[in-house]
Order: C-alpha cells, then sequence, then structure tokens
C-alpha cells in the first residue's frame, strides 16, 4: 500500500478507442481478478482505477516475490497494455513472462502521482490456447507501482513488406533474443558483437523484382555510428551506417536502394572484419515501384518533377514506370522541370521516354537556359526522342515546355541522361560533405548534449559539439571525399556592445598550417524578447553561431584538415561542424548576356553597385536577353526590381552581391524571371521586419526559376507573394537568416521548394502561410532543415492540397516542431488533402515559452479553425524528439487525419499525445522509448485503429 507523494498533474483519459475492423477486439482483464502471489493484493486505495480496484504489494518487502498473472487466449503477434500508476517521482520496472519464459524487463515512468495512470505497452508472440502472462518484481527490478489492468491487442497482420529479423536466415553467432524492450515480432537479432566479427549475418528471403528501398530498423546504443554490410545474393552492395539510436530500447531505421532480380532474392545484413557492428536487427521493410529499365545510364520520372502552367500527373495511359507520367502540355506556359544529378561536366544525351497522337515540337532547358529544341514524334505507344546535351556537374534541372504556337497531346513518363547521377533519397542532394566536430579528433572540450533554449550545445547540430578554449587548441577532421573548400560553422563571444568581433582560427592542412580562417559574430549573438535586439544589456543572449568559408587547394580524401587557436584574439571558440566541397570552375557568360560591369559595377571594393545593377536589368530587358554577374564582389544598398529577365552569375562561390545596412536584393514584379549561380549575403544583423529586405521577394508570376542561389544573414531568404504561380526554387542554400527561411504568402500556386538545404533561420525554415488567399498545390520536397532557431523546420498554415514530402529536418529549438500542420495565424482553413509523407523528424520539437506548452516532434494544430480536411501521414521516421512524437491541439476539432507506416522511436514524453476533439487512423505504426507512455488522449477524441500498430 503507497501513500499519495505528490498533486495529480493531469489526468489521462483513455477514451474512445476503436477496434480495428480486421481483428479481434482487444481484451481487457482487470488486475484485481487475475492471480495474485508474493504478496500482491487487491486494493482500492487510491482514485481513477477501472473495475473494482487495482492491485498493490509490489513493495520492497516482496520483492523476489510478488507477481500478478492474467491468462490469456489470443494466439500470435499481441500488443499487451499495462494500466499502472507510479508515484515515486522515478521510471521503475518489472519483469514480463509468458509462461515460465522471461520476455523482458518492462519500464514504468512516473505518472506524476499514485491516482495518475499511465500505460506501458509490449509487443510480444503468445502460443496457441490459454497463456499466463504475468508481470513479476524480480530482484533485478524496482517494483513499487500499483497495476490497474492489461489490455491486449493483437491477430493483425503484419505490415506488407516487412520481414521480422528473428524469422530470418541467422548464421555466425546471429541468435534471436527478446532482452530489450521496443521490437515488433516476438523478438530482435542479436549476436552482431566483436566475438562474431566477420561472421554474423542476417538473411532475408525477398520476393521483389526491380528497384526497391530496404528499411531496416535496428538499435544503437553504443553512443557512436555503427556499420554492417548489405548484401544481395553473394554481391556486397555497400556498407550501411547505422547511427546511435540513444539506447538499446531505442529504434531507428536506416535506408538504402537496391535493385533486386526476379525471383527469391537473399538480403543479408553482415558483420564483415570491414564493419564495426554491435547493433540489434528488429526487421526488415521492402518498399518498390514499378520496375524502371533506364534507356540509357540515369533515369528521372517525370510525375516528380515540378508541374506547372497546367501539366499534371496522371495514369491512364498503362505502360509507364514509376508512380504515373506528365501530361497537359495545352499552353505555352505549360512546363515540367525535373531535378536530375549530372556526374561529370561533359557533353552527353538526354533521351525522353513519351507518347504523343501528333507530332510536337518541345524546348529542352537545362537550368533555366535553352538547350535545343526535339520534336516528339507521333507514336503508337511510348517512344524515344534524344537530344546531345552538356550541363555542370552537380544538382540540376532539365525543363520541358512545348514551343511557342505549336500545339499536340503529347505525355512524358522519364526522362534519362547518359551521364547522370542519382539523387538522394530524403533529404537534399547537396555539393559538400559534412563533418560533426564532436566525431573528429579534438585536444579540446567536447560539449553537449543539452537542449536548453539560450544555451550554445541546444543550437549545435546533433545539441554537441567542440570547444577550444587555450591555444594551441583544435580539432581535426579526416575528409571522406576530394574537396578544395571549406565551410566553418562556430562561434566565437560578442563584443561589449554587441556590434560583433572578429578571430582567427588556423587552418592546417596535413600538420603544415595554410592559411587563418576569420570566424566572426557580427551576424551572431542577439538578445532579450522576440523579436531580439544587438543589445547585451538586455540579457538572453542567444544565437550564437555564425559561418565563415574559404577556398583551399586540391585535397584528396584522406587528407587530416585541422582547426586550431593559435591566437588569444578570441576567449574560446567553439565549433559545431564543417562543410567541404569540391568547386568546380566558374560558369561562363551566357552569350548576348548584359555585363553588369558596363554599366559601371566595379567588383571587390565598397561602392555601391546598386544603379549599375538596374541600368543592367534594365538593358537585358530592352534587349531580350539577361543580365551577368562576374566573379566578384558587388555591393546592393538597395533591392533591385526584375521580371521578364533572368541574372546569372558565375556559382556562388565566385559571384556574391553583398547587402548594406540591412537592405539588397531582389524584388519580383511578374513573370519570367530566373536568379540562378550566385550568392546574395546580405548585412541584417537583428530582425527588423519593416525596413530590412528578403534576398528574394515579390510575385514571380509564370515561368519563374530560382536555382543554385546561397543566402545569407538576409531578413528572409525567399518570400514568394501573391500571384506566384509555377516558381521552382531549386537547390537553394540558405543560412543564417533572422526571420523564415521561405515563406509562401496568400495566393501562391503550383510553387515548390525542392532540393534545397536550410540552416540556422530566426524563424520557420520553410513555411506556407494562406494569409487571406489559399496556397494552393504549394510543395516542399527533398529539403534539409537544420537548427532553426525559432519556429517549424516546415509550417504549413491553411491552404489547399499542399505537401511536405522526402524532407530531413533536424535539431529545432524553441516554439517549434518539426512539421507543423495546422491554422494557425488566422489562416484560410485547410482544404483538399494535405499530405506529410517520406520526411524524417531527428531531434524536433521545443517549448513554446509564451503558452509554457511543450510541442511534439508533429504537430496538428486546430488553432483559428477546425481541421476537418484530409491530413495524411505517411512513411514519416520521428526519432528522439524533445517531447512528444505526434502532438494533436489544441480546443478545437481535428477530423480524418490519418497515419500510416510511422514510426516514433524515443521521445522526451509520450509518443502520440492529443489535447483535442475528433479523430484519426492509425495503420502500422510504431511507438517505442516513450517514457510517458505510448498514447495519451483526450476526452472526446477517438483513435481507430487499422492493422500493425505497436507501442501505443
Amino acid at each position: 500500500m503507497f501513500r499519495t507523494l505528490s498533486v495529480v498533474a493531469l489526468a489521462v483519459a483513455l477514451l474512445g478507442v476503436v477496434p480495428p475492423g480486421a481483428s479481434a477486439a482487444p481484451l481487457t482483464l482487470e488486475a484485481e481478478s487475475a492471480s495474485l502471489t508474493g504478496g500482491a493484493v487487491a486494493e482500492s486505495e487510491h482514485a481513477g482505477y477501472s473495475g473494482a480496484g487495482y492491485v498493490g504489494g509490489f513493495t520492497d518487502t516482496n520483492k523476489g516475490r510478488a507477481a500478478v498473472t492474467f491468462t490469456v487466449t489470443a494466439p500470435g503477434a499481441q500488443t499487451l497494455a499495462l494500466r499502472y500508476a507510479n508515484g515515486t517521482g522515478s521510471t521503475m520496472t518489472l519483469s514480463l513472462y509468458v509462461g515460465t519464459q522471461r520476455v523482458q524487463q518492462v519500464a514504468l515512468p512516473s505518472t506524476g502521482s499514485w491516482t495518475s495512470w499511465g500505460t506501458a505497452s509490449t509487443t510480444v508472440a503468445l502460443p496457441t490456447g490459454s497463456t499466463g502472462v504475468a508481470y513479476r518484481f524480480d530482484s533485478a527490478d524496482s517494483g513499487n507501482v500499483n497495476l490497474d489492468r492489461l489490455t491486449v491487442t493483437g491477430g493483425t497482420p503484419a505490415e506488407p513488406g516487412t520481414f521480422e529479423a528473428e524469422t530470418a536466415a541467422l548464421a555466425g553467432g546471429a541468435v534471436a533474443e527478446s532482452e530489450h524492450a521496443g521490437y515488433s515480432g516476438t523478438g530482435y537479432v542479436g549476436g552482431l558483437t566483436d566475438t562474431n566479427k566477420g561472421r554474423a549475418a542476417v538473411t532475408f528471403t525477398v520476393t521483389a523484382p526491380g528497384a526497391q528501398t530496404l528499411t531496416l530498423r535496428y538499435a544503437n546504443g553504443t553512443g557512436s555510428t555503427m556499420t554492417l554490410s548489405l548484401y544481395v545474393g553473394a554481391q556486397r552492395l555497400q556498407q550501411v551506417a547505422l547511427p546511435a539510436t540513444g539506447g538499446w530500447a531505442t529504434w531507428g531505421t536506416a535506408t538504402s536502394t537496391v535493385t533486386l532480380p526476379s525471383g527469391a532474392s537473399g538480403v543479408g545484413y553482415r558483420f564483415d572484419t570491414t564493419d564495426s557492428g554491435n547493433v540489434n536487427l528488429d526487421r526488415l521493410t521492402v518498399t518498390g515501384s514499378t520496375p524502371v529499365t533506364c534507356d540509357s545510364g540515369t533515369c528521372f520520372e517525370a510525375e516528380t518533377g515540378h508541374l506547372a502552367g497546367g501539366t499534371t500527373r496522371a495514369t491512364g495511359t498503362t505502360g509507364f514506370s514509376g508512380t504515373g507520367y506528365a501530361t497537359g502540355f495545352t499552353s505555352d506556359t505549360a512546363r515540367l522541370v525535373i531535378p536530375v544529378g549530372v556526374a561529370a561536366s561533359t557533353g552527353q544525351t538526354l533521351t525522353i521516354r513519351y507518347t504523343a497522337t501528333q507530332n510536337q515540337a518541345f524546348v529542352v532547358t537545362g537550368n533555366g537556359l535553352r538547350l535545343g529544341q526535339v520534336t516528339l514524334t507521333a507514336s503508337s505507344g511510348w517512344a524515344n526522342a534524344t537530344l546531345p546535351v552538356t550541363l555542370p556537374a552537380g544538382l540540376g534541372s532539365i525543363g520541358l515546355s512545348r514551343a511557342p504556337g505549336r500545339g499536340g497531346t503529347a505525355s512524358v513518363d522519364r526522362i534519362a541522361l547518359s551521364g547522370g547521377k542519382a539523387l538522394a533519397a530524403r533529404g537534399a542532394t547537396v555539393p559538400y560533405t559534412e563533418y560533426e566536430a564532436e566525431n573528429a579528433a579534438t585536444n579540446g572540450s567536447v560539449f553537449g548534449p543539452d537542449r536548453t533554449f539560450r544555451t550554445v550545445p541546444a543550437e549545435a547540430s546533433g545539441r554537441r559539439g567542440v570547444r577550444l578554449q587555450n591555444t594551441g587548441s583544435y580539432v581535426e577532421f579526416t575528409l571522406t571525399q576530394p574537396a578544395n573548400s571549406l565551410v566553418v560553422r562556430a562561434s566565437i563571444p560578442d563584443s561589449a556592445d554587441g556590434g560583433g568581433t572578429t578571430a582567427p582560427i588556423g587552418v592546417y592542412v596535413g600538420g603544415t598550417k595554410v592559411r587563418d580562417l576569420t570566424l566572426s559574430s557580427v551576424y551572431s549573438w542577439v538578445y532579450g524578447a522576440y523579436p531580439y535586439t544587438n543589445n547585451p544589456g538586455e540579457g538572453g543572449a542567444q544565437r550564437f553561431f555564425g559561418e565563415a568559408r574559404t577556398r583551399l587547394d586540391a585535397l584528396p580524401a584522406g587528407t587530416k584538415l585541422r582547426l586550431q587557436k593559435d591566437s588569444p584574439a578570441a576567449a574560446y571558440i567553439d565549433v559545431d561542424l564543417i562543410d567541404t566541397e569540391n568547386v568546380g570552375a566558374a560558369l561562363a557568360m551566357p552569350a548576348g548576356y548584359v555585363n553588369v560591369t558596363q554599366h559601371g559595377a566595379t567588383p571587390d571594393d565598397d561602392t555601391d553597385d546598386t544603379a549599375a545593377i538596374r541600368a543592367a536589368v534594365a538593358a537585358a530587358r530592352s534587349a531580350g536577353t539577361g543580365v551577368w554577374v562576374p566573379a566578384g564582389r558587388f555591393v546592393m544598398a538597395d533591392r533591385v526590381d526584375v521580371h521578364g529577365v533572368a541574372v546569372r552569375g558565375a556559382g556562388p562561390w565566385y559571384s556574391v552581391l553583398k547587402g548594406r545596412s540591412g537592405k539588397g536584393g531582389f524584388f519580383a514584379t511578374g513573370s519570367d524571371v530566373t536568379i540562378a549561380d550566385l550568392m546574395i549575403d546580405g548585412d541584417v544583423r537583428y530582425r527588423d521586419d519593416a525596413n530590412f529586405h528578403a534576398a528574394l521577394e515579390g510575385d514571380f508570376g509564370t515561368g519563374s526559376l530560382i536555382q543554385n542561389v546561397w543566402i545569407e544573414h538576409t531578413k528572409v531568404g525567399l518570400w514568394a507573394d501573391n500571384g506566384t504561380d509555377g516558381l521552382l526554387a531549386l537547390g537553394l542554400r540558405i543560412r543564417n537568416t533572422f526571420a523564415d527561411g521561405v515563406n509562401f504568402h496568400g495566393n501562391v500556386r503550383d510553387t515548390s521548394v525542392r532540393q534545397s538545404a536550410v540552416r540556422n533561420t530566426g524563424d520557420d525554415a520553410l513555411a506556407m502561410w494562406s494569409d487571406g488567399s489559399p496556397v494552393t498545390r504549394g510543395a516542399f520536397t527533398f529539403n534539409t532543415v537544420q537548427i532553426p532557431m525559432l519556429g517549424n523546420g516546415i509550417g504549413i498554415y491553411g491552404g489547399t492540397a499542399n505537401r511536405a514530402e522526402d524532407n530531413v529536418i533536424s535539431d529545432t529549438l524553441t516554439a517549434s516542431a518539426g512539421i507543423a500542420v495546422g491554422t494557425r495565424f488566422n489562416p484560410v482553413p485547410l482544404s483538399g488533402e494535405t499530405l506529410v509523407q517520406r520526411n524524417t523528424l531527428v531531434r524536433t520539437g521545443g517549448l513554446e515559452p509564451n503558452w509554457n506548452s511543450q510541442l511534439g516532434a508533429l504537430w496538428l494544430f486546430a488553432d483559428t479553425a477546425d481541421i476537418t480536411a484530409p491530413v495524411t501521414v505517411r512513411d514519416v521516421e520521428i526519432r528522439d524528439s524533445t517531447y512528444a512524437g505526434i502532438l494533436m491541439t489544441w480546443q478545437r476539432r481535428i477530423e480524418n487525419a490519418t497515419f500510416e507506416r510511422v514510426t516514433v522511436t524515443g521521445t522526451g514524453t509520450y509518443g502520440i499525445e492529443v489535447n483535442a476533439t475528433g479523430n484519426a487512423t492509425f495503420s502500422y505504426t510504431a511507438v517505442s522509448g516513450a517514457p510517458s507512455g505510448g498514447l495519451s488522449v483526450s476526452p472526446g477524441f477517438t483513435v481507430n485503429r487499422g492493422p500493425g500498430n505497436s507501442g501505443f
């Protein structure tokens, strides 16, 4: 019997849970009616229990003896949800037995008091017939909890394409185990230890020919990234990196894309001699698409491209590859732009797979520049057309639009580049390699992890970094890819007046110093309350990190690159990460372009070049050509209006437009704007929405493209406003802005940001705000978001049929979710289907200090209007959330929310938390490592359970 230790914090009501239609109803067994032994006893002192009472007696006096045994008849995979109270203030444990076999130790986090009840879920396989399921206070347990009831849910099929590791072929010491919680099926596979190095293997038998994505669920409690080798049959394909998951009961996933042959294949994960092993494997999920036999080189599907001006995805004509094709090229403004990877800057062949009922001429562009024209001749089925092209190496784009005034009814299935290169499966394809300081060699001190707002570790990638305190302190990286440039993300102290300081850091290659790189705090360190100032007297410092970049001589893979504190100019240097890149040669000016120097712009001085740039824009528009910004640094003391013109540079490492006094950049006033291959480096030092400029802003009309633009130190990176229709922003680097990275504002249609990297923004990294008019069919796809200082990684505020797909978001800080969808900021309410799919959220969520509210990694927020239109969350991985993995709030209804194949692994509180009315449906959704419980649901909300769920 226990005494109440604290006041009840929040009563958790598990109401309205609907059993799945395809399986047996949940079986609920009251603990007080079970078999009680060893001092376990029925009690009713503390309120909130179900049935006639609960079971106590799990006291230290009865340690090693007390047990509750339920008789369960439910063969197959089952989820056991134990309802309990724990008022000790600490996580306690009991041992779970099936029959006489101990399955695992069950963690029972504190519930806040003896009258507050939580649940702990475990997945087990039960035999045919009646089985004793027991919770025992073993000698290795801490006990001291009360038990209310056990709910058994199961009999649902495994997710299609899922293979449990414990049922695979195990060799070389790999063995089925069940010691650590959170696995699916009946256990997991261990034994991939140093003792079995070079021998241990798990081999799955998979029949799934063609291109497949392999998602391996694993646990890695070592604290370091470990590796296994992936085999198909006898062929080793690659080494698979398995980052630390934070504990052996916390599970993560690693994905690989492979092509499997016809028939059954052996897909093996082996602990080879070159691997580090020491992980546990839970299951393999195999998902695929229609097999593609690429025409020549690397294929890129048309239906995944940027569709604008009336082009749409369709599936009516059979024989396509992938998930569809692009059609609707019925006007001169209709276009398709497909992001592509290019292996080398050499000539190659572009192949277009199409079908057409009559001849149709198409204009082909590369990175927005005309490459030529190709005729798609009439065909009775799918056919090929080819064109010789030359593109710069790296991320690029191929654009297709019908020739002006030429009719036709062609559809495009895919394109192929003979010298192409596959793009990243999730997140942005970037030209650099990133290295975390805490994983490098150092004689400095590693700091973190810590997520506390206004601390240095909280603002570091991965919440960790290295402090170089003393002269001679260093951090040394070993390059895995060739490079000739360096970006350093670091922090040095601010000046006493808040104006900023500078300090050198030595750059060493192979032990030899090659230069000093100047670090600065001019564009970092803000203070006080939102929107923050540069006045240290207001206290509350934050935004500690800035970035510096430099070119280097060519460095091969394997080079030791050292950063060293050689000077006392700064009391310390905190290094977060570096990016290294192999920068190609400067791009050449396209024929006929107007060079800004022809109109008086002078590079690499402090002269204001704004008037010269304006004159060049006017001349180019008059001549029907574009503007050229050559290599050099040009000052913009004001923004320049653009429409019907392209502005291009020699590349973002060469052509730099430097702002002054918070101003500079481009303001779009109409259609057909192209900004490409340059850097906009602003001069914003604190947030002033009324007076400072975005790098790119305005109404971009139709037919506009922003590609390969690097943006820093501006108010906003890109603010696309009312009237923008079909803008594509591709391959952006947006860093260190003081407000949003990107915002689609108001009546913006068919606009997308793709393959872009956004870091250290002062507000939402990527936002759609349907302010007054809906954002319609907007898309954020294949982007990487790191460390937004305030707000969400992605925010979708109202609008129609918008999408967030294939993004990777990490380390949100304050007032933040990884992805937020809802009706905050009084938008036009959601309509159509909002899609959130194939995203990865790592260490996301944060405290909203104005409300003292803990925001989840994925947040559905019904604020100024109900959410009644469908919101579909599919194939999303949520790892190591600061608070809840999934949060649904607040004072309005949320209906028609669907979660499919969502994995929540490791949270600060609940796996799924709901404080709203309405309903949501979950299928193949798994929660593990949630200390407050898998699920907390407020009254009036219905959880519809489809097949394949576990952990909640």
